[in-house]
């Protein structure tokens, strides 16, 4: 069993002992990073709990060998999509996929989200066509959050017209 998948069993029920969901692990470099989310945004208390209880099940497990840093985070805007039900959730979402070596056609695949099933996936590309994948063609697939600006106010600031108050005369 592969340490990604060694910290992933463990930690898995102490996410849902704390109430949050465990959305990625990954270990790179001396670094455990463990990616949770809540339906309502996850808080600095989920966070905080959830970090003491891996941190001490890791001591006593020691799946590890060596020194490591643990990150408790949450997936931020653009989120990780890894396991089926994160790309049920995106459904609609834009996103971006990296295909693995050996897959035909391009390997990177942008567009929006279209359909989910048990077998894979489909990306409505920005020109219109569609790009079919099998869950295990994708090596990475994540949201894409688009900034758009609020459009600007179409009164101007300094174009106000003077209203006198009762009882008083403008411009006096």
């Amino acid at each position: 069993m592969a340490v990604i998948d060694r910290i992933d069993a463990l930690a898995a029920p102490l996410c849902d002992r704390v109430g949050v969901e465990l959305v990625d692990v990954e270990y790179e470099g001396g670094v455990v990073r463990l990616v949770v989310d809540q339906p309502e945004g996850v808080g600095m208390d989920a966070i905080a709990n959830l970090t003491r209880e891996v941190s001490r099940a890791l001591d006593h497990e020691d799946p590890i060998s060596g020194t490591f840093t643990l990150e408790v985070t949450s997936p931020g805007l653009e989120r990780p999509l890894k396991r089926p039900e994160h790309f049920v959730r995106a459904l609609g979402s834009d996103v971006t996929v990296k295909t693995t070596p050996g897959v035909e056609g391009d390997r990177r695949v942008v567009g929006v989200l279209s359909a989910v099933s048990s077998d894979g996936i489909v990306v409505r590309q920005e020109d219109g066509s569609e790009r079919s994948l099998r869950h295990d063609e994708i090596l990475k697939a994540r949201t894409v959050f688009t900034w758009t600006p609020e459009p600007k106010s179409t009164r101007k600031g300094n174009d106000r017209s003077a209203e006198a108050a009762p009882g008083r005369k403008v411009g006096s």
